[in-house]
């Protein structure tokens, strides 16, 4: 094999998704102290002396203990090169975590062992599902007082409509969460805590082992016999084939806190998950393995270190090998671009590189030509990526600066997070933007949008909550003007930064009331610009 072709076999790239608070971020940490990138793990909530999480790197993260945006984190493991994509739980972020999961080749969902699936936890699968991705599942925080693992299981089933297969099996759980019985190698990992920021010891015994009996003791051996005789004989057969499809989720308990069951998962996950994926473009397949380069702007991010006070367009590379010396073809604008000071990830840290595979995420100074879907290939190709969706907003706000000497920092600011597509902005037809309207998918996104114009460009700003939940494109025959629409009290006509008509409404009623009275009138939940327009 080529040193080209293994570069890519080694690649792993992986979205981590959850509900709040089931322990994603924190296990993503372990994974990095796993793989030698830090040498101690920080903790999401907790002591006000303890270390802020490597993956949440801007302050509000810091502040509230929670993933706002997705971050992006690389590091080596027993041979293999491993791009973490770490997303924000709280609904509010949906949106870009959509985004990050278009960027990845599988998922692990990471469910609390106390809660089991929560809402947010359907909305995500149901996009991971769109994605037709291997969806690995840790049943986490079997430190603490957990659900029985056969209930949790049947629910992922019956909520989720995933069948799953347990790779692994606890023991116990709370403070009597002892360890996990490996169903393949049909033995005990018996883990004893070194304290919580550095790697657990393992203590590998056969089932039949008198020296089990001295570890967890008789009833305990003989409950977990019990449980793997019920596991053989009524759990679904794993099957690789139907897991590369996302049809059946491979599921792991552990404590990403404690440490157990952390890296006998992740290497079991190593091994399961393919190098990466061939990505639709149209009617083509771009396969990950030729040797033309090629890949897409999934996510734009401003200031995201305070020194540089630049802005970084995340790529994708879907194909090939990425040379830092060569120029590329920007396809939505038919131009050649040189990717300028290319970077690999650690949060907001930057390391400038030289060189990247298929499967590796690059961050690239944005002077402002990027936009997210944007495709980016060797000179001579033309093919595009399939888009990304973005999700329509459902609460709107109308905002200005509190000190209207600060305007131009306002409005550049504002334009800046639209364009990164955290929120949506629009304004009045026929004006300029002395009253911005803001949109988002939810509220949280708001007091984001707030801290980081308070932060990042000084600028207070007044925010006076707007009462529209709906928002329609307008579809324009040639033949009409927007001042021949006959509209109720509770609609808006607004224009986004395009120049795109829309209206907004404050409930599904309005909508048809509008329509009916307005038969000219076409309207759309999505926009359907031409590319000409892009």
């Amino acid at each position: 094999m080529s040193k080209y072709d293994s570069e890519i076999n080694r690649r792993r790239t992986f979205a981590i998704i959850s509900h709040p608070d089931a322990g994603k971020t924190t296990l993503t940490e372990k994974f990095l102290l796993y793989g030698g990138a830090i040498n101690q793990a920080g903790v999401v909530k907790g002591k006000k002396n303890a270390r802020a999480a490597v993956s949440d790197w801007m302050e509000i993260e810091k502040q509230r203990g929670i993933s706002v945006t997705s971050s992006v984190l690389q590091f080596q493991y027993e041979g293999f090169c491993i791009n973490i994509l770490d997303t924000p739980g709280h609904q509010d972020f949906s949106e870009d975590t959509y985004r990050t999961l278009m960027a990845a080749d599988s998922a692990v969902m990471v469910i609390d062992g106390a809660k089991g699936v929560e809402a947010q936890t359907r909305k995500l699968f149901k996009v991971c599902a769109m994605r037709d991705i291997p969806i690995f599942t840790f049943i986490n925080k079997m430190d603490r007082e957990a659900r029985d693992p056969f209930e949790l299981c049947e629910e992922i089933e019956h909520e989720l409509g995933v069948e799953t297969c347990p790779v692994n099996w606890p023991i116990g759980c709370g403070k009597e969460f002892q360890g996990v019985y490996d169903r393949a190698e049909k033995k005990i990992i018996h883990f004893t805590s070194n304290s919580n920021a550095r790697a657990a010891s393992a203590t590998q015994v056969e089932l039949d082992d008198p020296k089990l009996v001295e570890l967890i003791g008789q009833a305990r051996r003989d409950q977990l016999a019990d449980e793997i005789e019920l596991l053989e004989g009524a759990g679904a057969e794993f099957d690789m084939e139907r897991v590369r499809h996302g049809k059946l989720s491979p599921v792991f308990f552990g404590s990403a806190l404690t440490n157990f069951g952390v890296e006998p998962f992740l290497e079991a996950f190593l091994q399961m998950t393919t190098p990466p994926l061939s990505r639709k473009a149209g009617d083509q397949v771009i396969d990950a393995f030729d040797e033309d380069f090629s890949g897409f702007v999934f996510k734009i991010q401003a200031n995201m270190n305070k020194a540089h006070r630049d802005r970084i367009a995340f790529v994708r590379v879907c194909s090939g090998r990425f040379d830092a010396d060569k120029e590329v073809y920007l396809v939505q604008q038919d131009r050649k671009v040189k990717l300028s000071r290319p970077q690999q990830m650690m949060a907001a840290e930057r390391e400038i590189i030289e060189e990247a595979y298929a499967g590796d995420i690059l961050g690239v100074f944005d002077p402002g030509i990027f936009s997210i879907g944007d495709t980016l290939c060797s000179p001579g190709q033309k093919f595009r990526f399939d888009p990304i969706p973005t999700f329509a907003p459902e609460h709107f706000a109308r905002v200005r600066p509190v000190d209207t000497m600060k305007r131009k920092q306002f409005l550049k600011g504002t334009e800046q997070i639209a364009l990164e597509g955290a929120i949506q902005i629009f304004k009045l037809p026929y004006t300029g933007m002395e009253e911005v309207i803001v949109g988002v998918v939810g509220t949280l996104q708001f007091d984001v949008f707030q801290y980081r114009l308070r932060s990042e460009y000084n600028v207070e700003i007044r925010m006076d909550t707007l009462p529209y939940e709906f928002l329609r494109w307008i579809k324009e025959p040639v033949e009409f003007h927007e001042t021949d629409l006959v509209l109720g009290n509770d609609t808006k006509l607004v224009e986004d930064y395009k120049g795109n008509k829309l209206l907004l409404f404050s409930s599904f009623w309005s909508i048809k009331w509008v329509t009916d009275h307005n038969p000219q009138l076409v309207l759309t939940e999505f926009n359907e610009r031409t590319d000409e327009e892009d």
